[in-house]
């Protein structure tokens, strides 16, 4: 076991890095250095049986949710353990229940692979909660750990970097061998708010900066760091699409989205959820990032059109011309028409761009929404173990229609009541 620890005049905290080099009879060095170096082998959906299922009436308590790296699949952390489930179609690829407790607050997926990181949670944490630990489910175990002096707050995760985020502090890691990389001092940071690109390359990493409202931008292929000034209101939420090129961001007030271009820091749009304050829960960009979905404490979930050409994301676009015409006009409210003020001004409100569709779920019950792999779709996720892949038209708008519904606790109960029913 080798140990690694930063120097002490780096870091506010004590942050030690422990290497298991130890494996199982069957598991070979060059296994262990698979595992770090290039954590691709996919899960195995065909053959997965699920450990220690849960009866219906046992259910556990959720205490985490989040979309893998491209939403195909999401994992669930709960009192007990955690669950990794595809999307679509949806069915729940396995579970990791533990004894005595078993808590977990954190799980971060890589794509597909083997390797995820978890933190404990709950009243009875599996583990300690100032530890994101490395868990290798070809083994089933821990393989190594990261120790820190205060609570972690979130994980980020790519094929090259792992990014753990503390209340003030965020740290990034190689993959390969947990080297310490870099430190970044952040605002008060409660939600672990912080987003990395995901495709391969270099890469850009968003985070709270150093004053309430700001956001961070590091470009690691340029080696620039960046400032923007996001909102007076303290950062509740961001999302980062796939290259790493557009951000958006939503405040404490909850009414206003912004969009922002990480290479110069400008403002390229700006989007209502309402009139009325509201807890921002979730944002999330289509793959293409012509897109942005958003869902809060009031039960509702957006999709909004976003009239930005994101590079490179641009030419994965629809190549039906005539409803990329259609998709991309943002939808302005009906006053827009009317002129106000001696200097003919509009107020800011009637000129807004509004979401072009919208579900009307559960008010004040969190829900984390992703974009679906089928076209035209939104999987949403809530914290009462709800799962519903919803439809919209991009043309009309308008409500989104829910073609699918599940409760991912009770699978088991599930299936059986679908079996009575296709009995009667």
């Amino acid at each position: 076991m080798t140990t690694i620890s930063p120097s002490p005049s780096n870091s506010l905290d004590s942050v030690t890095l422990i290497m298991d080099h130890q494996t199982s009879s069957s598991s070979s060095s060059s296994s262990q250095q698979q595992s770090f170096h290039h954590p691709t082998p996919p899960f195995d959906l065909t053959s997965t049986i699920p450990s220690n299922p849960t009866a219906a009436d046992d259910l556990p308590n959720l205490l985490h949710l989040s979309f893998n790296q491209d939403s195909a699949c999401f994992a669930a952390g709960t009192d007990r353990g955690f669950r990794i489930y595809n999307c679509d179609p949806f069915r729940e690829i396995f579970r990791r229940d533990f004894d005595n407790g078993g808590g977990i607050g954190v799980v971060q997926m890589l794509f597909r692979c083997n390797i995820l990181a978890l933190v404990g949670g709950g009243p009875e944490p599996q583990y300690p909660l100032n530890k994101v630990m490395i868990w290798d489910d070809h083994q089933s175990r821990c393989i190594g750990e990261l120790s820190f002096g205060s609570e972690v707050k979130s994980v980020r995760l790519r094929r090259d970097r792992i990014v753990v985020i503390l209340l003030e502090k965020i740290y990034v890691y190689n993959f390969a061998d947990l080297k310490l990389l870099q430190q970044i001092d952040t605002f008060t940071n409660s939600k672990g708010l912080c987003e990395v690109s995901h495709l391969s390359g270099s890469m850009v990493l968003v985070c709270p900066g150093l004053r309430k409202g700001q956001i961070r931008v590091e470009h690691y292929a340029s080696k620039q760091t960046k400032f923007i000034m996001a909102h007076d209101s303290r950062i509740v939420c961001l999302a980062l699409t796939h290259d790493g090129r557009l951000l958006a961001t939503a405040s404490s007030k909850g009414t206003l989205i912004r969009i922002f271009n990480t290479l110069d820091g400008s403002l390229l749009q700006e989007v209502r959820r309402g009139a009325d304050r509201a807890d921002i829960y979730s944002l999330g960009f289509s793959t293409t990032a012509e897109r942005l979905a958003v869902s809060s404490d009031r039960g509702t979930v957006h999709v909004f059109n976003l009239k930005i050409d994101s590079g490179p994301l641009g030419m994965e676009r629809s190549q039906s011309v005539s409803e990329l015409n259609n998709a991309t006009s943002p939808v302005v409210s009906h006053l827009s028409f009317m002129k106000v003020g001696v200097a003919g001004v509009l107020p800011k409100y009637f000129s807004s761009e509004w979401s072009v569709a919208r579900v009307h779920l559960n008010e004040g019950l969190q829900y984390v929404v992703g974009f679906g792999h089928q076209r035209n779709t939104v999987v949403i996720l809530g914290m009462d173990g709800s799962f519903y892949r919803c439809e919209f038209d991009p043309a009309g708008g308008g409500e989104m229609s829910v073609v699918e519904c599940h409760n991912f606790l009770k699978p088991e109960a599930e299936a059986e009541e679908k079996e009575k029913e296709s009995l009667l």
